[in-house]
């Protein structure tokens, strides 16, 4: 897979460019801000990008603003977010724009090495990948305002799984029920969520909007 990297923090810039070369990527370049990150998208488009959400010069929102830049000029490009901290808006706004070869982790989760590489390999195959704690914050919400009031304890996790961008098979596995079971629940979810009927749109999209109250 080839991959560029935009982090500021050169220990953390190049200590991704040697696993990702360890694990048989092309890193096809390493940057420290959104501006050098678009020139090189442009000169040489990757599979995926890797990019800090804060970087110079204001380290505000520069890396997401590159990274919905890349979203929007080469939709084929992959783009895993990098963040300190669960950035509600910044996490919001990236998985409204468009699920399909997004994913968002907490920098944390990079020294949980399988972790991370999984998360890589999902977003360049188009996939989404969510960190788990970015969902949970997300979710974070008074229970008398919860949509989803209406789902089970089993059909909320399935719809977890879902927000961090599993399969179906991935999240029978990961609940230790059949594959046919997690169908069940996900057709569950979209007549509990109203979104049996709508043509057009991914159903699997808008119920993880509707779940992060997006």
């Amino acid at each position: 897979m080839r991959v560029i990297l935009a982090e500021d923090s050169t220990l953390l810039r190049e200590g991704l460019v040697r696993l990702l070369a360890e694990e048989g990527h092309e890193v096809l370049a390493a940057v420290g801000d959104g501006d050098a990150l678009l020139e090189e998208v442009e000169r040489c488009p990757p599979d995926v990008v890797v990019v800090d959400v804060r970087m110079p010069p204001t380290h505000t929102d520069e890396g997401l603003r590159a990274a919905l830049e890349i979203r929007r000029r080469r939709p084929g490009v992959g783009v895993l977010v990098l963040s300190q901290y669960v950035e509600k808006r910044y996490a919001t706004e990236l998985i409204t724009a468009d699920t399909a070869g997004v994913g968002y982790l907490l920098k944390d989760r990079v020294a949980q090495v399988d972790e991370f590489l999984d998360a890589l390999d999902r977003v360049g195959a188009g996939g989404a990948a969510f960190d788990p704690e970015v969902v949970r914050r997300l979710l974070a919400r008074s229970p008398h305002a919860d949509p989803l009031s209406r789902l089970t304890p089993r059909e909320r996790d399935v719809l977890g799984h879902m927000a961090e961008g599993h399969t179906n098979a991935a999240t029978a596995a990961h609940l230790h029920i059949s594959r046919s079971a997690v169908e069940k629940h996900v057709n569950a979810i979209f007549d509990k969520l109203d979104l049996s009927h709508a043509p057009g749109y991914s159903r699997r999209v808008l119920a993880v909007l509707r779940y992060l109250g997006a």
